[in-house]
């Protein structure tokens, strides 16, 4: 009976008759049957028939008859259930990251760059219904992966990230904002947000930040920035060691937050900053809620009726006692 409901349950109630009616079977229905008082039995021979055996227990296919004909009133029927949703109103989201070298810093662990690859995978995998695209940037900046729908890509391309010296170095903020706005210029998406991070200031480029963000205003772009990186000091890497590594020192951290705010507030968006792991969780997600995205779930309902065998097996019963009575019990009943 999985996945078995029933459309009238309460005919179960009259289960509740039942008791009732096998008391009256047999208390009530014992005074219709007329009673001989004899001295003795000794002249009468005692013989065993399996028909006044069985006779007392012919009510109970009756009883067996009523509780199939009470389940078959309830109307058991399986049920499948199957959803599908629909994205009515989806979101675009182009996640533009600095890779500067700066972002080996390690006042985030183990480093700002592999700790902010492992927060923007749990985003990405948290917006199923969303197209996302990664840019990333330096002094340059190139789109990683367009805009797509494709989770699997999407994470790829955000484990990938790393700091490989094929842009130029710097921090261009403008360059970013722009290839980032290019990916989503056309989109035809509800809304359209851009998620820029940086742990800089703007020090290389054509474009200037601010003019980006008039331009990602003019296209009806919200830009959410965020800063990462601790305040004071933070371990830096300045040289290469002689095993290819990187050498550190302590420098003072320093992020334009002031042209970051002015870069949300123009398009409408919220500047963050992220001074830990666990803070930088915290903006991702409340970006998260801010951005939602309105989904349509269908539900179909697929009914397959059960009650018919209950209801041959309440008529087949009521006519094998009828027949029984009216044939092979007929002189004892």
């Amino acid at each position: 009976m999985k996945d078995v409901v029933f459309l009238n349950p309460a005919f179960f109630w009259l289960f509740l008759l039942l008791p009732g009616w096998i008391f009256w079977q047999f208390w009530f229905r014992k005074q219709t049957f007329n009673t001989i008082l004899l001295a003795s039995t000794s002249g009468f021979q005692k013989k065993s028939s399996i028909r006044a055996t069985l006779r007392p227990y012919l009510f109970i296919l009756r009883g067996l008859a009523l509780s199939a004909l009470i389940i078959a009133l309830a109307r058991p029927r399986k049920v499948a259930i199957s959803n599908e949703t629909k994205t009515t109103k989806g979101i675009d989201i182009v996640m533009a990251i600095d890779v500067s070298a700066s972002m080996l810093a390690k006042d985030l662990r183990p480093n700002r760059m592999d700790a902010l690859k492992r927060v923007a995978a749990n985003f990405a995998e948290g917006r199923p219904n969303d197209r996302i695209g990664v840019v990333v940037y330096a002094g340059e900046a190139y789109t990683k992966t367009p805009v797509t729908s494709d989770k699997a890509l999407i994470l790829d391309a955000i484990q990938s990230i790393k700091y490989d010296r094929v842009l130029q170095d710097g921090t261009g903020i403008g360059m970013g904002l722009t290839t980032a706005i290019n990916r989503l210029r056309d989109s035809k998406a509800k809304s359209k947000v851009i998620i820029l991070l940086t742990d800089g200031v703007n020090n290389a480029g054509f474009i200037e930040p601010e003019t980006a963000s008039q331009i990602a205003h003019e296209y009806g772009i919200k830009v959410y920035t965020i800063g990462i990186g601790t305040n004071g000091m933070a371990q830096f890497p300045y040289a290469y060691a002689p095993n290819g590594g990187f050498l550190y020192r302590m420098m003072p951290v320093e992020i334009d937050e002031t042209l970051m705010k002015t870069i949300a507030r123009n398009t409408g968006g919220k500047y963050f900053r992220a001074s830990s792991n666990s803070r930088l969780q915290e903006i991702y997600n409340e970006i998260n809620k801010l951005e939602t995205t309105e989904i349509e779930e269908l539900r179909f309902y697929d009914y397959e009726e059960c009650y018919r065998p209950f209801a041959w097996a309440a008529l087949i019963l009521l006519l094998l006692e009828m027949v029984l009575r009216q044939t092979w019990f007929k002189s004892f009943v």
